[in-house]
Protein backbone atom coordinates (compact mmCIF):
# COMPACT_ATOMS: atom_id res chain seq x y z
CA UNK A 1 0.00 0.00 0.00
CA UNK A 2 1.50 3.32 -1.08
CA UNK A 3 1.26 6.65 0.79
CA UNK A 4 -1.76 7.83 -1.20
CA UNK A 5 -3.60 4.56 -0.64
CA UNK A 6 -2.78 4.69 3.09
CA UNK A 7 -4.08 8.26 3.31
CA UNK A 8 -7.34 7.20 1.70
CA UNK A 9 -7.62 4.10 3.88
CA UNK A 10 -7.12 6.21 7.00
CA UNK A 11 -10.45 7.86 6.30
CA UNK A 12 -12.21 4.50 6.73
CA UNK A 13 -11.41 3.46 10.30
CA UNK A 14 -13.30 0.18 10.18
CA UNK A 15 -11.00 -1.01 7.40
CA UNK A 16 -7.66 0.40 8.52
CA UNK A 17 -6.28 2.18 11.57
CA UNK A 18 -3.49 4.55 10.69
CA UNK A 19 -0.33 5.16 12.74
CA UNK A 20 0.25 8.84 13.49
CA UNK A 21 3.13 9.06 11.06
CA UNK A 22 0.94 8.20 8.10
CA UNK A 23 -1.51 10.76 6.69
CA UNK A 24 -0.74 12.92 9.71
CA UNK A 25 -2.59 15.88 8.20
CA UNK A 26 -5.99 14.25 8.85
CA UNK A 27 -7.90 14.01 12.14
CA UNK A 28 -7.98 10.88 14.24
CA UNK A 29 -9.07 7.71 12.48
CA UNK A 30 -10.35 6.14 15.70
CA UNK A 31 -14.10 6.74 15.80
CA UNK A 32 -15.62 8.47 18.83
CA UNK A 33 -18.87 7.16 20.32
CA UNK A 34 -21.59 9.82 20.38
CA UNK A 35 -22.28 11.66 23.60
CA UNK A 36 -25.25 10.38 25.58
CA UNK A 37 -28.32 12.56 25.41
CA UNK A 38 -28.71 15.41 27.88
CA UNK A 39 -29.49 17.13 30.12
CA UNK A 40 -26.17 16.61 31.94
CA UNK A 41 -25.17 16.80 35.60
CA UNK A 42 -21.51 17.74 36.17
CA UNK A 43 -20.30 16.44 39.53
CA UNK A 44 -17.35 18.32 41.04
CA UNK A 45 -16.84 21.94 40.07
CA UNK A 46 -13.11 22.51 40.36
CA UNK A 47 -11.07 23.22 37.23
CA UNK A 48 -12.03 20.11 35.24
CA UNK A 49 -15.72 20.21 36.16
CA UNK A 50 -16.10 23.88 35.27
CA UNK A 51 -14.40 23.24 31.90
CA UNK A 52 -16.70 20.27 31.22
CA UNK A 53 -19.83 22.28 32.09
CA UNK A 54 -18.75 25.18 29.89
CA UNK A 55 -17.97 22.83 26.98
CA UNK A 56 -21.40 21.25 27.19
CA UNK A 57 -23.14 24.62 27.45
CA UNK A 58 -21.22 25.80 24.37
CA UNK A 59 -22.81 22.90 22.50
CA UNK A 60 -26.26 24.07 23.56
CA UNK A 61 -26.78 21.35 26.17
CA UNK A 62 -28.77 21.89 29.35
CA UNK A 63 -26.34 21.49 32.26
CA UNK A 64 -26.62 21.23 36.02
CA UNK A 65 -23.65 21.34 38.36
CA UNK A 66 -23.06 20.06 41.88
CA UNK A 67 -20.22 20.13 44.39
CA UNK A 68 -19.95 19.13 48.03
CA UNK A 69 -18.33 22.50 48.74
CA UNK A 70 -18.43 25.98 47.20
CA UNK A 71 -15.48 26.21 44.77
CA UNK A 72 -14.51 29.71 43.71
CA UNK A 73 -14.76 28.93 39.97
CA UNK A 74 -18.27 27.52 40.25
CA UNK A 75 -19.87 30.94 40.59
CA UNK A 76 -19.32 32.00 36.99
CA UNK A 77 -21.25 28.97 35.73
CA UNK A 78 -24.54 30.39 37.00
CA UNK A 79 -24.22 33.24 34.52
CA UNK A 80 -24.01 30.76 31.63
CA UNK A 81 -27.30 29.10 32.56
CA UNK A 82 -25.96 26.23 34.66
CA UNK A 83 -28.18 25.50 37.66
CA UNK A 84 -25.98 24.85 40.71
CA UNK A 85 -26.39 22.72 43.82
CA UNK A 86 -23.50 23.56 46.16
CA UNK A 87 -22.63 22.27 49.64
CA UNK A 88 -24.68 19.14 49.00
CA UNK A 89 -24.49 15.73 47.37
CA UNK A 90 -26.42 16.63 44.21
CA UNK A 91 -28.71 13.61 44.30
CA UNK A 92 -31.81 15.83 44.15
CA UNK A 93 -30.81 16.79 40.57
CA UNK A 94 -30.58 13.24 39.22
CA UNK A 95 -34.23 13.02 38.22
CA UNK A 96 -33.75 16.05 35.95
CA UNK A 97 -30.82 14.67 33.95
CA UNK A 98 -30.08 11.83 31.57
CA UNK A 99 -26.28 11.61 32.01
CA UNK A 100 -23.54 12.49 34.49
CA UNK A 101 -20.05 13.89 33.89
CA UNK A 102 -17.69 13.16 36.80
CA UNK A 103 -14.68 15.29 37.63
CA UNK A 104 -11.54 13.25 38.37
CA UNK A 105 -11.34 14.44 41.98
CA UNK A 106 -14.76 12.97 42.80
CA UNK A 107 -14.48 9.43 44.23
CA UNK A 108 -16.48 6.72 42.46
CA UNK A 109 -18.43 5.99 45.63
CA UNK A 110 -19.80 9.55 45.90
CA UNK A 111 -23.56 9.24 46.54
CA UNK A 112 -24.67 11.02 43.36
CA UNK A 113 -22.33 8.93 41.18
CA UNK A 114 -23.38 5.67 42.80
CA UNK A 115 -27.04 6.63 42.49
CA UNK A 116 -26.64 7.55 38.82
CA UNK A 117 -25.06 4.19 38.02
CA UNK A 118 -27.72 2.34 40.00
CA UNK A 119 -30.35 4.15 37.94
CA UNK A 120 -28.66 3.13 34.69
CA UNK A 121 -27.63 6.68 33.76
CA UNK A 122 -24.36 7.00 31.77
CA UNK A 123 -21.40 8.35 33.79
CA UNK A 124 -18.52 9.85 31.78
CA UNK A 125 -15.27 11.18 33.11
CA UNK A 126 -14.06 14.61 32.02
CA UNK A 127 -11.19 13.00 30.06
CA UNK A 128 -13.60 10.73 28.19
CA UNK A 129 -15.85 13.70 27.42
CA UNK A 130 -12.96 15.79 26.09
CA UNK A 131 -11.68 12.95 23.90
CA UNK A 132 -15.13 12.43 22.39
CA UNK A 133 -15.38 16.16 21.63
CA UNK A 134 -11.92 16.45 20.04
CA UNK A 135 -11.46 14.79 16.62
CA UNK A 136 -7.66 15.07 16.81
CA UNK A 137 -5.01 12.42 17.16
CA UNK A 138 -3.80 11.74 20.69
CA UNK A 139 -0.59 10.76 22.43
CA UNK A 140 -1.54 9.96 26.04
CA UNK A 141 0.90 9.62 28.95
CA UNK A 142 0.40 8.08 32.38
CA UNK A 143 2.52 6.64 35.20
CA UNK A 144 3.15 7.36 38.85
CA UNK A 145 6.01 9.77 38.23
CA UNK A 146 7.31 11.74 35.27
CA UNK A 147 3.95 12.24 33.53
CA UNK A 148 4.18 16.02 33.30
CA UNK A 149 7.84 15.96 32.27
CA UNK A 150 7.23 13.45 29.49
CA UNK A 151 4.07 15.22 28.32
CA UNK A 152 5.83 18.57 28.01
CA UNK A 153 8.92 16.92 26.53
CA UNK A 154 6.84 15.22 23.84
CA UNK A 155 5.23 18.55 22.98
CA UNK A 156 8.72 20.03 22.69
CA UNK A 157 9.71 17.25 20.25
CA UNK A 158 6.61 17.87 18.12
CA UNK A 159 7.47 21.57 17.98
CA UNK A 160 11.07 20.72 17.04
CA UNK A 161 9.61 18.77 14.11
CA UNK A 162 7.45 21.74 13.09
CA UNK A 163 4.24 19.87 13.87
CA UNK A 164 1.23 21.52 15.53
CA UNK A 165 0.63 20.23 19.05
CA UNK A 166 -1.67 20.95 21.99
CA UNK A 167 -0.96 19.99 25.60
CA UNK A 168 -3.87 19.17 27.90
CA UNK A 169 -5.15 16.88 30.62
CA UNK A 170 -3.73 16.46 34.10
CA UNK A 171 -0.80 18.69 33.11
CA UNK A 172 -2.89 21.79 33.80
CA UNK A 173 -5.43 22.65 31.08
CA UNK A 174 -8.50 20.39 31.14
CA UNK A 175 -9.04 18.59 27.87
CA UNK A 176 -12.63 19.84 27.59
CA UNK A 177 -11.35 23.43 27.70
CA UNK A 178 -9.29 23.03 24.53
CA UNK A 179 -11.33 20.41 22.64
CA UNK A 180 -13.44 22.75 20.50
CA UNK A 181 -10.74 25.20 19.43
CA UNK A 182 -8.02 22.82 18.26
CA UNK A 183 -6.15 23.10 14.99
CA UNK A 184 -7.48 20.03 13.14
CA UNK A 185 -3.91 19.05 12.25
CA UNK A 186 -2.65 19.28 15.86
CA UNK A 187 -1.74 16.22 17.88
CA UNK A 188 -3.01 16.39 21.46
CA UNK A 189 -0.40 15.30 24.00
CA UNK A 190 -2.48 14.48 27.05
CA UNK A 191 -1.33 13.71 30.58
CA UNK A 192 -3.67 11.19 32.22
CA UNK A 193 -3.94 10.51 35.95
CA UNK A 194 -5.31 7.33 37.46
CA UNK A 195 -8.32 9.34 38.63
CA UNK A 196 -9.06 10.35 35.03
CA UNK A 197 -8.40 6.92 33.53
CA UNK A 198 -10.63 4.99 35.92
CA UNK A 199 -13.60 6.87 34.42
CA UNK A 200 -12.77 6.14 30.78
CA UNK A 201 -14.99 3.97 28.61
CA UNK A 202 -13.88 4.17 24.97
CA UNK A 203 -10.82 6.47 25.34
CA UNK A 204 -8.35 5.23 22.71
CA UNK A 205 -5.27 7.35 21.97
CA UNK A 206 -3.23 6.57 18.88
CA UNK A 207 -0.15 6.32 21.14
CA UNK A 208 -0.42 5.48 24.86
CA UNK A 209 2.53 5.53 27.27
CA UNK A 210 2.79 3.95 30.74
CA UNK A 211 5.99 5.16 32.42
CA UNK A 212 6.14 3.42 35.80
CA UNK A 213 4.09 2.14 38.72
CA UNK A 214 4.77 2.70 42.43
CA UNK A 215 2.41 3.07 45.41
CA UNK A 216 0.39 6.28 45.23
CA UNK A 217 -3.08 7.59 46.02
CA UNK A 218 -3.70 4.76 48.48
CA UNK A 219 -6.49 6.89 49.92
CA UNK A 220 -8.31 6.49 46.56
CA UNK A 221 -6.98 3.16 45.23
CA UNK A 222 -6.93 0.86 48.27
CA UNK A 223 -4.79 -1.88 46.69
CA UNK A 224 -1.83 -1.89 44.30
CA UNK A 225 -3.92 -4.02 41.94
CA UNK A 226 -6.71 -1.43 41.73
CA UNK A 227 -4.19 1.34 41.09
CA UNK A 228 -2.49 -0.66 38.33
CA UNK A 229 -5.87 -1.51 36.82
CA UNK A 230 -6.72 2.19 36.58
CA UNK A 231 -3.40 2.96 34.87
CA UNK A 232 -3.78 0.09 32.39
CA UNK A 233 -7.03 1.59 31.13
CA UNK A 234 -4.87 3.87 28.97
CA UNK A 235 -4.37 0.81 26.70
CA UNK A 236 -7.69 -0.98 27.15
CA UNK A 237 -9.66 0.42 24.19
CA UNK A 238 -6.77 0.90 21.75
CA UNK A 239 -7.46 -0.75 18.38
CA UNK A 240 -5.05 -2.41 15.98
CA UNK A 241 -2.77 0.19 14.42
CA UNK A 242 -2.48 2.18 17.65
CA UNK A 243 0.69 1.86 19.75
CA UNK A 244 1.15 0.90 23.42
CA UNK A 245 4.48 2.02 24.95
CA UNK A 246 5.96 0.98 28.30
CA UNK A 247 9.23 0.51 30.22
CA UNK A 248 10.65 -3.01 29.85
CA UNK A 249 12.29 -2.63 33.29
CA UNK A 250 9.05 -1.86 35.17
CA UNK A 251 8.63 -4.79 37.61
CA UNK A 252 4.90 -4.15 38.11
CA UNK A 253 4.37 -5.13 34.47
CA UNK A 254 6.49 -8.30 34.47
CA UNK A 255 3.54 -10.66 34.88
CA UNK A 256 0.86 -8.29 33.62
CA UNK A 257 -1.07 -8.74 30.42
CA UNK A 258 -1.23 -5.43 28.58
CA UNK A 259 -4.85 -4.92 27.50
CA UNK A 260 -6.04 -3.63 24.15
CA UNK A 261 -5.20 -4.55 20.57
CA UNK A 262 -2.40 -2.02 19.93
CA UNK A 263 1.04 -3.03 18.74
CA UNK A 264 3.57 -3.17 21.57
CA UNK A 265 6.65 -0.93 21.80
CA UNK A 266 9.03 -1.14 24.77
CA UNK A 267 12.05 0.84 25.90
CA UNK A 268 14.52 0.34 28.73
CA UNK A 269 17.96 -0.68 29.93
CA UNK A 270 18.31 -4.11 31.61
CA UNK A 271 15.08 -5.48 30.15
CA UNK A 272 16.25 -4.71 26.63
CA UNK A 273 19.50 -6.68 26.80
CA UNK A 274 17.94 -9.63 24.97
CA UNK A 275 16.39 -7.46 22.28
CA UNK A 276 12.75 -6.71 21.62
CA UNK A 277 12.90 -3.00 22.50
CA UNK A 278 12.21 -0.16 20.12
CA UNK A 279 14.48 2.21 22.07
CA UNK A 280 17.19 1.17 24.52
CA UNK A 281 20.08 2.62 26.53
CA UNK A 282 23.33 0.93 25.61
CA UNK A 283 27.02 1.91 25.71
CA UNK A 284 26.17 5.33 27.10
CA UNK A 285 23.67 6.23 24.37
CA UNK A 286 19.95 6.16 23.65
CA UNK A 287 19.54 4.02 20.54
CA UNK A 288 16.83 2.76 18.21
CA UNK A 289 17.02 0.16 15.46
CA UNK A 290 18.95 2.55 13.21
CA UNK A 291 21.65 3.39 15.75
CA UNK A 292 22.44 6.19 18.18
CA UNK A 293 19.78 8.85 18.68
CA UNK A 294 21.65 10.85 21.35
CA UNK A 295 24.41 10.26 23.85
CA UNK A 296 23.26 9.96 27.44
CA UNK A 297 25.37 12.99 28.34
CA UNK A 298 23.50 15.06 25.72
CA UNK A 299 20.21 14.76 27.62
CA UNK A 300 19.85 18.05 29.47
CA UNK A 301 17.87 16.61 32.41
CA UNK A 302 19.96 14.63 34.89
CA UNK A 303 19.36 11.32 36.63
CA UNK A 304 18.50 7.80 35.48
CA UNK A 305 14.80 8.58 35.79
CA UNK A 306 15.20 11.27 33.13
CA UNK A 307 17.10 8.88 30.84
CA UNK A 308 14.04 6.66 31.08
CA UNK A 309 11.77 9.65 30.46
CA UNK A 310 13.86 10.50 27.39
CA UNK A 311 13.50 6.95 26.08
CA UNK A 312 9.75 7.08 26.63
CA UNK A 313 9.61 10.34 24.69
CA UNK A 314 11.67 8.90 21.85
CA UNK A 315 9.60 5.72 21.60
CA UNK A 316 6.29 7.59 21.59
CA UNK A 317 7.48 10.27 19.17
CA UNK A 318 8.85 7.72 16.71
CA UNK A 319 5.56 5.80 16.93
CA UNK A 320 3.82 9.10 16.14
CA UNK A 321 5.84 9.45 12.96
CA UNK A 322 8.20 12.22 14.12
CA UNK A 323 11.46 12.02 12.11
CA UNK A 324 14.51 10.70 13.96
CA UNK A 325 16.41 13.96 13.49
CA UNK A 326 13.66 15.98 15.18
CA UNK A 327 13.41 13.41 18.00
CA UNK A 328 17.15 13.68 18.63
CA UNK A 329 17.00 17.48 18.55
CA UNK A 330 14.09 17.47 20.99
CA UNK A 331 15.86 15.12 23.39
CA UNK A 332 18.88 17.42 23.51
CA UNK A 333 17.05 20.72 23.81
CA UNK A 334 14.47 20.15 26.55
CA UNK A 335 15.06 21.75 29.94
CA UNK A 336 13.33 21.35 33.28
CA UNK A 337 9.69 22.30 33.73
CA UNK A 338 8.48 24.38 36.68
CA UNK A 339 8.22 22.52 39.99
CA UNK A 340 10.19 19.49 38.73
CA UNK A 341 13.81 19.68 39.91
CA UNK A 342 13.69 23.36 39.09
CA UNK A 343 16.77 25.23 40.29
CA UNK A 344 15.31 28.39 41.75
CA UNK A 345 18.44 30.23 42.86
CA UNK A 346 21.85 29.99 44.45
CA UNK A 347 22.11 32.09 47.60
CA UNK A 348 25.40 32.40 49.50
CA UNK A 349 26.68 29.30 47.73
CA UNK A 350 23.59 27.19 48.57
CA UNK A 351 21.41 25.80 45.78
CA UNK A 352 17.63 25.91 46.19
CA UNK A 353 15.71 23.34 44.13
CA UNK A 354 11.94 23.20 43.73
CA UNK A 355 10.57 19.69 43.21
CA UNK A 356 7.09 20.43 44.52
CA UNK A 357 5.68 17.94 42.03
CA UNK A 358 7.32 15.12 44.01
CA UNK A 359 4.01 14.25 45.66
CA UNK A 360 4.83 10.63 46.56
CA UNK A 361 7.71 8.62 47.99
CA UNK A 362 9.03 7.32 44.67
CA UNK A 363 9.23 10.84 43.25
CA UNK A 364 11.07 12.09 46.33
CA UNK A 365 13.52 9.17 46.03
CA UNK A 366 14.19 10.08 42.40
CA UNK A 367 14.79 13.69 43.39
CA UNK A 368 17.28 12.76 46.10
CA UNK A 369 19.09 10.41 43.72
CA UNK A 370 19.92 13.43 41.54
CA UNK A 371 22.21 14.86 44.24
CA UNK A 372 25.19 13.76 46.27
CA UNK A 373 25.32 14.34 49.99
CA UNK A 374 24.73 17.68 51.68
CA UNK A 375 20.98 17.87 50.97
CA UNK A 376 18.63 19.73 53.30
CA UNK A 377 15.32 18.14 52.35
CA UNK A 378 11.90 19.61 53.02
CA UNK A 379 9.30 16.85 53.33
CA UNK A 380 5.62 16.91 54.24
CA UNK A 381 2.13 18.02 53.38
CA UNK A 382 -1.13 16.11 53.32
CA UNK A 383 -1.17 12.34 53.72
CA UNK A 384 -2.10 9.99 50.86
CA UNK A 385 -1.88 6.65 52.68
CA UNK A 386 1.81 5.91 51.99
CA UNK A 387 4.43 5.09 54.58
CA UNK A 388 7.77 6.90 54.28
CA UNK A 389 10.13 4.09 55.30
CA UNK A 390 11.37 3.51 51.72
CA UNK A 391 12.99 6.97 51.89
CA UNK A 392 15.33 5.95 54.71
CA UNK A 393 18.31 4.74 52.58
CA UNK A 394 18.22 7.87 50.40
CA UNK A 395 17.88 10.17 53.41
CA UNK A 396 20.70 8.39 55.26
CA UNK A 397 23.02 8.58 52.25
CA UNK A 398 22.31 12.08 50.99
CA UNK A 399 20.64 14.31 53.59
CA UNK A 400 22.38 16.55 56.09
CA UNK A 401 19.01 17.24 57.72
CA UNK A 402 15.27 17.03 57.01
CA UNK A 403 12.61 19.65 57.70
CA UNK A 404 9.14 18.21 58.25
CA UNK A 405 5.99 20.20 57.61
CA UNK A 406 2.24 19.90 57.57
CA UNK A 407 -0.14 17.09 58.38
CA UNK A 408 2.44 14.39 57.60
CA UNK A 409 5.18 15.69 59.89
CA UNK A 410 4.68 13.23 62.75
CA UNK A 411 4.45 10.18 60.51
CA UNK A 412 7.54 11.34 58.63
CA UNK A 413 9.41 11.75 61.90
CA UNK A 414 8.52 8.21 62.97
CA UNK A 415 9.28 6.58 59.61
CA UNK A 416 12.54 8.45 58.94
CA UNK A 417 14.03 8.05 62.43
CA UNK A 418 16.18 5.03 61.38
CA UNK A 419 18.03 7.25 58.86
CA UNK A 420 19.96 8.82 61.73
CA UNK A 421 19.90 12.40 60.45
CA UNK A 422 18.43 15.44 62.24
CA UNK A 423 14.67 15.68 61.72
CA UNK A 424 13.34 19.14 62.46
CA UNK A 425 9.60 19.73 62.79
CA UNK A 426 9.30 23.07 61.01
CA UNK A 427 5.48 23.31 61.03
CA UNK A 428 5.05 25.07 57.68
CA UNK A 429 6.92 25.82 54.45
CA UNK A 430 7.91 29.33 55.52
CA UNK A 431 9.59 28.02 58.68
CA UNK A 432 11.22 25.11 56.83
CA UNK A 433 12.87 27.38 54.25
CA UNK A 434 14.13 29.68 57.00
CA UNK A 435 15.43 26.74 59.06
CA UNK A 436 17.16 25.12 56.08
CA UNK A 437 18.69 28.42 54.94
CA UNK A 438 20.13 28.99 58.41
CA UNK A 439 21.70 25.52 58.54
CA UNK A 440 22.91 24.98 54.96
CA UNK A 441 26.53 25.68 54.07
CA UNK A 442 28.06 26.68 50.72
CA UNK A 443 28.06 23.77 48.29
CA UNK A 444 24.94 22.20 49.84
CA UNK A 445 21.38 22.02 48.49
CA UNK A 446 18.00 22.91 49.94
CA UNK A 447 15.51 20.63 48.19
CA UNK A 448 11.73 20.84 48.35
CA UNK A 449 10.64 17.25 47.54
CA UNK A 450 7.61 16.82 49.78
CA UNK A 451 6.69 13.15 49.14
CA UNK A 452 3.16 14.31 49.97
CA UNK A 453 0.22 16.08 48.44
CA UNK A 454 -0.22 19.78 49.18
CA UNK A 455 -3.86 20.04 50.16
CA UNK A 456 -3.35 20.70 53.87
CA UNK A 457 -1.95 24.15 53.08
CA UNK A 458 -2.11 24.84 49.32
CA UNK A 459 -4.53 24.46 46.43
CA UNK A 460 -2.08 22.21 44.55
CA UNK A 461 1.61 21.44 44.07
CA UNK A 462 1.98 24.44 41.74
CA UNK A 463 0.88 26.90 44.41
CA UNK A 464 3.25 25.22 46.88
CA UNK A 465 6.12 25.47 44.38
CA UNK A 466 5.40 29.13 43.66
CA UNK A 467 5.42 29.87 47.39
CA UNK A 468 8.78 28.10 47.74
CA UNK A 469 10.15 30.29 44.93
CA UNK A 470 8.89 33.43 46.65
CA UNK A 471 10.47 32.42 49.94
CA UNK A 472 13.81 31.68 48.27
CA UNK A 473 13.76 34.92 46.30
CA UNK A 474 13.14 36.81 49.55
CA UNK A 475 16.41 35.40 50.94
Amino acid sequence: MGPGERAAACRHPRRFVCPLGEASNVPSDIPRPPLPGGPFLVVGLARSGVAAAEALRARGERVYGTDSGSPADAGRLAGTGVELDLDGDGTRLLERVSAVVKSPGVPPQAPVVAAARAAGKPVLGELELGWRLAPNRFVAVTGTNGKTTVTEWLAHVFRAAGRPVAVAGNVGTPLTRVADGLDPEATVVCECSSFQLEDTIAFAPEVAVLLNISPDHLDRHPTPASYLEAKLRIFAAQPEGATAVWDADEPALDETAIPGAARRRRYGIEGCAGGGCTVRFEDGSIRDAEGVLVGGDEVALGGEHNLRNAMAVATAALAAGVPREAVAEGLRGFTAIPHRLEQVAEVAGVRYVNDSKATNVAAAQAALATFGDGVHAIFGGSLKGERFGPLVPSVAGRCRACYLIGEAAERLAADLAPAGVPLRRSRDLETAVADAAAAAEPGETVLLAPACASFDAFADYEERGRRFRELVEAL
